[in-house]
Parts: C-alpha cells; sequence; structure tokens
C-alpha cells in the first residue's frame, strides 16, 4: 500500500490539471475545476492513513460506493494514475458529456445500447422515467419497469 505522502506526490507530478484542497483532519481532496459535470471532485478525503477515494460514477470497470466513490488504499502507482486519469476523462467535456450533462443534471440516470451501438439515456425526472436519444426524448414511463420492458424490446441492454 502506497503511503499518503506517496499518492500526494503521484498526484501532484502526475496532474497539474487538480486543484489540491485541505479539508478536516488533515485529509485532501483534489478538484478537477474544468468539469463538464457539477462534480469536479476527483481525489476525496485523501487521509494520513493512506485511505481516500477516486470518484468513479462513469466508470465500469470499479466497484463504487453509493456516492459513485472507488476506494484506493490498496492501489498501487500504476493504478492510482490510471484510475486518476479515468476520472478525469470520464469528467472532461466532449459532445457526448455536454449533452449528457444537458439532460441529467443531477438526476438517477443509465445508458443502454444495442447490438448496433447505439444508446439511449433513461432518466428519471420528476418520478418519471424519461428515454432520450441524444437530446430527444423519445419515451416516458411513469415506472422504471415500464421502462426496462420497453428498452429491452427494443433490443437494448443495459450498459
Amino acid at each position: 500500500m502506497l503511503t499518503f505522502e506517496e499518492k500526494l506526490q503521484i498526484i501532484e507530478n502526475n496532474f497539474p490539471q487538480l486543484k489540491k484542497k485541505d479539508v478536516s483532519l488533515k485529509r485532501v481532496n483534489f478538484h478537477y475545476e474544468d468539469s463538464a459535470y457539477e462534480k469536479s471532485n476527483v481525489v476525496y478525503h485523501l487521509h494520513p492513513n493512506g485511505n481516500g477515494f477516486v470518484y468513479g460514477g462513469f466508470l465500469e470497470n470499479y466497484p463504487t460506493d453509493q456516492k459513485g466513490m472507488i476506494n484506493i488504499r490498496d492501489f498501487d502507482a500504476d493504478d492510482l494514475i490510471k484510475v486518476i486519469q479515468e476520472s478525469i476523462t470520464s469528467l472532461s467535456w466532449n459532445e457526448e458529456n455536454t449533452r449528457e450533462a444537458a439532460i441529467v443534471g443531477n438526476s438517477q440516470e443509465e445508458r443502454w445500447t444495442n447490438a448496433e451501438g447505439h444508446s439511449l439515456l433513461v432518466v428519471e425526472e420528476d418520478d418519471w422515467w424519461n428515454v432520450y436519444d441524444g437530446l430527444n426524448l423519445e419515451a416516458v414511463f411513469g415506472s422504471y419497469d415500464e421502462a426496462e420492458d420497453y428498452l429491452l424490446e427494443e433490443g437494448f441492454r443495459l450498459k
């Protein structure tokens, strides 16, 4: 396990785009101020005991908690660099992020894809489940189960 000092050095030396912010109990956060989303905290509560978290809410290859955070306590240097870079990339501006940020905001969402690679976004908004194709509202359902049934019938699978 990397020490707190080693993790700090790795982050500061490899990610100049992150801004360090000291928080309570000698913990440190690192923010990505160019984030396409309201979420900008990439490294969260890096603690002197070596524990800490990286935001992985848009990443698929890591276990996350309910807030989308990945525990990095036991990460080695290569894994730490990789997960932070993936987090930054997932928060960076691109055509898809910009479009989704306009739709999703702080709502719960899921991405569904079909065999041809086409994707739809399912977003819970005001107790309705809306299905978006890009910026276009494709369908509205009163329950998640109805939205799920529709997507499965249309050949989509949860990504």
